[in-house]
This record gives structure tokens, sequence and C-alpha cells, in this order.
């Protein structure tokens, strides 16, 4: 793998830089730093227009064919932009799971209907996308779902629940795994469909979090439509393009993610100065050990994405959530030993401060988007080729 940026890359860098700078100021200088995990509440409505601001200007999209209102960027100026954007402290921004996840989803297994239909309000920001995978009995174990979806002359009828599904409550669109064949079970007889949220039959309810925010959600289908030419994929193919999904999930944002970490970083140890904590050899040791995990963070990931890039994806991508997950909790866990009983105590109206928000969300991340079991379940079966867990 080579990690050497070209003359060409480090051109882009400045522009990009350049752009940040000169754009990320006035009204949407208040922004910065807004958003994330547990904190997708924070100028909602303002960073939705920084998003679309950036659709105007060509910043969205930008690995996607020219054909599909992309730029075509290759790799590492995608890798690039995100890691500017993050270190610019730029507001998290509103359409990952259109752009980052459904987008390449459709470009690779959808028709040119739904292609001519989707692509562009998702280029533009106009439409906001959920995703409908965990259940309450299938939370990791995908091919566990329970919603089915039956046809009924020219459109689906969904029934059924999903679980933590991020920002729901907002969105316009889900992408939505359900059984479709009666008798069906495991990987058999899903599909993929997109189902459009603001109808009577989807009812949305927050889930309230130990930040206090409600990002996540529960979603009931009774008797919900869409199109039956809504399906990605055939009928029965749902699996498969669920696991296309789940592949581009791992995508570059994910570089934006880690410069994101190694700010939440600088500020636990901005801390530790601050109250002299860093003076304490254990926690001297472990932002040490916090540094470095950081530069196999990056480093892994870049080699996972040179993998996919070059058509030739191993077994790197199934340990990157391990990974990040792992360091991050642990990072949480040092936040509040720094701030020491200082972190037991809130502002009015159970008001967190950043490293409390940090500790708290990062409980979840050994659970959301797989977890550590379901992941070395995979990496054991699926990598290494080990015999299946026995299953009931």
């Amino acid at each position: 793998m080579d990690l050497t940026y070209s003359a060409e890359d480090e051109a882009f860098r400045a522009e990009v830089r350049e752009w940040l700078a000169d754009h990320l100021v006035g009204e949407w200088a208040a922004l910065r730093g807004t958003g994330g995990n547990g904190r997708d509440h924070e100028s909602y409505e303002g960073r939705l227009a920084w998003n679309r601001y950036l659709a105007k200007h060509g910043w969205t999209c930008l690995g996607w064919p020219e054909e599909h209102g992309g730029r075509g960027l290759p790799l590492f100026q995608q890798v690039i932009f995100h890691e500017e954007y993050a270190r610019a402290d730029a507001p998290v921004r509103i359409n990952h799971l259109g752009e980052e996840l459904l987008g390449p989803t459709l470009i690779a297994h959808g028709t040119d209907a739904q292609k001519e239909r989707f692509l562009p309000k998702i280029v533009a920001v106009e439409e906001l996308w959920c995703q409908g995978y965990s259940e309450t009995g299938a939370g990791s174990d995908l091919a566990g779902v329970r919603t089915r979806a039956r046809l009924d002359g020219d459109q689906w009828v969904v029934d059924g629940q999903k679980v933590w599904t991020s920002n729901a409550h907002l969105s316009d669109w889900c992408f939505v795994v359900c059984r479709t064949e009666p008798g069906s079970s495991r990987h058999h007889g899903l599909s993929y469909l997109l189902v459009p949220m603001k109808q009577p039959g989807v009812e949305v309810r927050p889930i309230q979090q130990l930040t206090g925010t409600s990002e996540f959600n529960e979603v009931f289908f009774d008797g919900a439509v869409t199109s039956a030419d809504l399906v990605v994929g055939e009928p029965g193919d749902g699996w498969k393009v669920a696991m296309a999904t789940l592949g581009f999930e791992r995508g570059v944002s994910t570089i934006g993610q880690q410069v994101g970490f190694a700010r939440e970083l600088e500020t636990v140890e901005e801390a530790a100065r601050a109250n002299g904590t860093i003076d304490d050899p254990d926690i001297s040791s472990r932002l040490a050990q916090a540094h470095v995990g950081l530069e196999v963070l990056r480093l892994h990931a870049l080699r996972t994405l040179s993998a996919y890039d070059s058509g030739s994806s191993g077994p790197e991508a199934s340990v990157s959530k391990l990974l990040w997950a792992r360091w991050h909790r642990d990072l949480g866990d040092l936040a509040m030993d720094v701030v020491g009983l200082a972190g037991l105590t809130t502002g009015a109206d159970y008001a967190l401060d950043r490293l409390q928000s940090l500790y708290l969300f990062s409980r979840a991340d050994t659970i959301y988007g797989g977890s550590d079991e379901i992941q070395r379940n995979i990496i054991a079966e699926r990598v290494l080729g080990l015999p299946r867990e026995a299953r009931a």
C-alpha cells in the first residue's frame, strides 16, 4: 500500500482547505463543531442548510461517477476531503445514509429508473434517508428479520417493526430489509425495499438515550405501502444487496470519523493538562496508547480502502468495526478517569459536557453497527474458516 500523496493530491488538499476557510465563515461559522454521536440534534436546520450549500458548490457525492451527479474523484482525494473537512471542525453532515450507503447501493444494484428518481435528490440533499435493518429480535443478526412485505397488485404492503433507526423522525425515505417469501428463513427470501416514511402506515417513536437525546427510533410499519418497482435487485436478493450496503458503510467517511476521534482525544488531553492528571503515570500512559491506537486505526482504514479500490478486498474490513469501537469506548473511559468526580454531575436539565457525552454514547459503540460478538463470528466463520456456531 503506497500512502504517498501525489502533487495532484496535495493541490486538491489545498483547494479543499482554502474553500472551507473561505466559506465556513459568517452565519456558517456558528455551526463549527456541531453534530456528532449523541448530538445529532445540535443546529439541525443550520447543518441541513450547510449540507445543501455544500451540494450547490459540488462538495457532495465526491466519489460517485459523474454520470450520476458525482465528481468521480479517486480514493485518496476522497480521503483528503474527509480529513480536511473534519480538521476544519466543520459541522457533521446530515446526508450520510443517502450519500455514503444508499446512493452507492443504487449505483451498483438499482434500475435506471431508480437511479434517475433518487440519485439527483441525494446529491442535492433534497431527500433524507434512514436504514431499516435492526429489529428487536434481530439486531446484529440481519438474517433473522421478521418484518414482512407482500406484493399486492402494483405495490408492496409492509408490516413489522424496526429499531435503532437513526434519524427516522427526520427522514423522507427508508431502505428496508423485509421478508417477502412466506416460509423462508435466514438469508433466503429477503428483499430490499425503498419505503416512503411520510405516510399513514408508518409510525416513528423516538428512543431516549443515555445522552438525553433521541436520534434513535423505533419504526412501526402497519400496512405501509411502496411501489412494486421500488425493490432494489430482484425480490429475494435482499441479503446480497444489504451486504453491499454494509460494505459501503466502511467507506472513506471512516477517515473523517477518525479525525473526529483525534479531536476528541485532544479534548481529553487538554482536560488532563488543565487539571494536572496528565502527570499521573497511568493517565499519561493511556493517552500515549490512545495516540498509537488512533494511528493504527488510520493505517488499517487506508489499507482496507485501498483493497476495496483495487477490487481485492479481504479480511481487513471484517476487523475495522472491532478496532474502532473498542478504541472509542476506551477513550470514553479515559475521559471520565481524567475528569474524576466532576464527571458525575451535570448542569441544569441534564446538560452534559462534551466528555460526558463522549463517555455515555461510546457505551454503545461495541453494540451498534454489528455487535462485537457478531463481528467475531463473521471473522471466525467467513475469514478464518472455523466451524459455524451451533444455532437453535
